[in-house]
């Protein structure tokens, strides 16, 4: 401890310089209460967000269900719920300090012991020493045994994990090898069996009470309450590997974007409303393969500028109006000329237009030279586009100047004109670029499980179950664009999050995982 100078004793100049010491010391003392109290007042808010979220779905869950829902809704909402009150309790967990969970002890659950019948597989947990720090060798005295729930296609497993307990007859000393950590803490499911559900749930589209007969009929019935808990719990853990993904999709220079209506259902209420996801994706010729989904409960226009908000580069979109405030702010607009298309493919359905024909043979010639240099490097698209299909488009535009003047207003032919002539310099521009698509078909590709995902839902139950099913699916699709097994990827990624570093999690993405890299158990 340093001794205390003599204040008598200075110089005005020392007493100078010591007051400024101390001002800067107090001034850094208060600096660090200050952020220790915003960040407080932060937890605080998140805590009270999440308790009074968690209070409402409560009080919906147990209340009088709605008779507008009729059985197979009432199951869907259920589900929906159970996952959303997992996912808030999994939240307000990592939003509380050590003291505030042991101010909060919760109940442990009470389970029913595995069936004995089925198959177990003993996975032994030793110390890698067993020689006491005092020199003598430890004893073996006991163990601590617990059993996970794994799940191959049509059969449960269970994992033994057994502990054994060494113990120092000399100094009393005791060790045992650590728990295992798991995505669900002192749950039952292991990372395969949470893999599976999440799969069947969010690509092939069985709701838990499907899941729930499923696995009934290979042998153990899990309630769909509880597949309802693993499912909110890993929503919020694999939350993180999302945004990764979504930093290192808008690292991407051109990007795609669209989106799709999915109906909505809020707590407490007894219609559903128009919410949406939109779906950004990198390109088909960039070598990152990825789509995020990003659930939102409107169609406004700030939804994208959020999600690209600070990006800047091209977009390959359709015509709505809510991408358009981004455009001229360091974002290009790119054109989709299969939408262009579809306005002339639509007039000669209905009545065999020849101006249509003639408009889609000049579109078709533009198609045909994409298709041909698909797999060449963009330079060399771009050369190629330049010298051939520059003078197809050039063509093409001065004939529909031509014939607008000769239809009528109003007119389905002047329409279909109309909408190529009003954007043609955004559909011409992928002509500059060959990293950028001809159109934005390959987006909707990426949002069509979502088409599929609404005939069995039928509804998301709250924004928050959209999210999530936004997240899950996000990782699903990107491993499918990657040649992966979804289930395959996340069972790898289930098991290995719980010891990832945050600052490693990057790791995990879709586009660094290969089979190479899958950890043994």
């Amino acid at each position: 401890m340093s001794q205390r100078p003599d204040l008598n004793a200075l110089s005005p100049d020392q007493l100078r310089a010591l007051a400024a010491e101390l001002m800067v010391s107090l001034e850094s003392q208060e600096h660090a209460l200050s952020q220790k109290d915003r960040a407080l007042v932060r937890s605080n808010a998140i805590i009270e967000k999440l308790t009074h979220e968690l209070a409402i779905l409560k009080r919906h869950k147990f209340a009088r269900r709605s008779e507008q829902l009729d059985a197979a809704q009432g199951l869907l909402l259920d589900e929906l719920i159970d996952s959303d009150l997992a996912a808030i309790e999994a939240e307000l967990a990592q939003a509380m300090s050590d003291e505030e969970k042991a101010a909060k002890p919760k109940q442990p659950p009470k389970r029913a012991p595995l069936p004995p019948e089925l198959p177990r597989t003993l996975i032994h947990h030793e110390p890698e020493n067993t020689q006491c720090r005092c020199g003598c060798q430890l004893k073996r005295i006991g163990e601590d045994i617990s059993e996970k729930l794994d799940y191959l296609p049509g059969e449960f497993t269970v994992e033994r994990h057994i502990r054994g307990k060494w113990a120092c007859e000399q100094c009393e000393t005791l060790i045992q090898a650590p728990v295992p950590p798991q995505v669900i803490d002192k749950g039952i499911p292991t990372a395969g069996l949470l893999a599976q559900v999440l799969v069947a749930k969010y690509s092939d589209h069985l709701p838990l009470y499907r899941q729930e007969r499923i696995f009934g009929r290979a042998g153990l019935a899990i309630p769909r309450s509880t597949l309802a808990e693993w499912v909110g719990a890993c929503g919020v853990q694999l939350q993180p590997l999302v945004d990764a993904l979504r930093s290192t999709l808008l690292e991407q220079a051109v990007l795609h974007a669209d989106e799709t209506p999915v109906s909505m259902l809020a707590p407490g209420k007894k219609k559903t409303h128009r919410a949406y996801v939109w779906a950004y994706c990198s390109t088909p010729f960039s070598e990152l393969k990825a789509v995020v989904y990003d659930f939102a409960p409107t169609r406004a226009g700030e939804h994208a500028r959020n999600f690209l908000q600070g990006w800047q580069g091209k977009l390959v979109c359709d015509d709505y109006s809510g991408y358009k405030a981004g455009f001229g702010n360091g974002i290009t607009e790119i054109g989709c000329l299969a939408h262009a298309r579809r306005k002339f493919f639509d007039l000669h359905q209905a009545n065999k237009s020849e101006l249509a024909a003639h408009a889609l043979e000049y579109m078709g010639q533009l198609y045909q030279i994409e298709r041909e240099t698909k797999d060449l490097p963009p330079d060399k698209r771009q050369r190629i586009r330049e010298d051939k299909a520059r003078p197809i488009a050039d063509a093409l535009h001065q004939w529909m100047l031509a014939h607008r003047q000769k239809v009528p207003d109003g007119s389905g032919t002047a329409k279909a004109l109309d909408y190529s002539l009003k954007r043609w310099k955004a559909l011409t521009r992928y002509l500059e670029d060959g990293a950028v698509p001809i159109d934005n078909n390959w987006v909707e590709n990426q949002i069509r499980p979502w088409a599929l995902g609404r005939s069995n839902w039928l509804f998301a139950g709250s924004l928050r179950s959209g999210q999530r099913a936004a997240a899950v699916m996000t990782l699903i699709q990107s491993a499918k664009l990657n040649g992966h097994d979804p289930y395959a990827y996340l069972k790898d990624v289930l098991s290995r999050l719980p010891t990832q570093k945050n600052n490693a999690i990057g790791e995990l993405l879709r586009q660094n995982w290969t089979s190479a890299v899958i950890r043994k158990v």
